[in-house]
């Protein structure tokens, strides 16, 4: 009964992980193209924006294609989106630490980085791959 019990509360946990990293980074996404939570170009670190070829707004569109396929990619392969998921969480923590601007946000995205990769190894578990 209570590997049942235990199978179960994995796999509920493993679920709420894969919605939240399936629809997070699709609306983070979507938001670099409407703005409505925010301007996403703030973030940019300025090193690097003086090294694009383009500007902050075009680089955030980029962005928001990407972060919307790695939420699709979650829900469809969670233990690879899951991966590129965390990677990028923690190469965008990596930025913003360079700059020391947002290091509270920094923090918040390695601890979803972690959450993310908590999900893939979850997935390996729960038969979700």
């Amino acid at each position: 009964m209570e590997t049942i019990q235990l199978k179960q509360n994995v796999q509920l946990v493993f679920n709420i992980l894969k919605l939240t990293f399936t629809i997070v980074p699709v609306v983070a996404g979507l938001d670099k193209f409407t703005h409505i939570l925010c301007d996403w170009t703030q973030y940019i670190n300025p090193s690097i924006l003086n090294m694009l070829p383009f500007s902050g707004a075009t680089f955030m569109i980029i962005v928001g294609i990407i972060e919307i396929i790695a939420g699709i990619l979650v829900f469809v392969k969670p233990s690879v989106g899951g991966l590129i998921v965390s990677a990028w969480l923690v190469l965008i923590a990596l930025t913003l630490l360079a700059g020391w601007n947002f290091a509270d946000v920094a923090v918040r995205d390695l601890v979803m980085a972690i959450s993310a990769f908590s999900m893939t190894r979850l997935a390996s578990i729960t038969d979700n791959r």
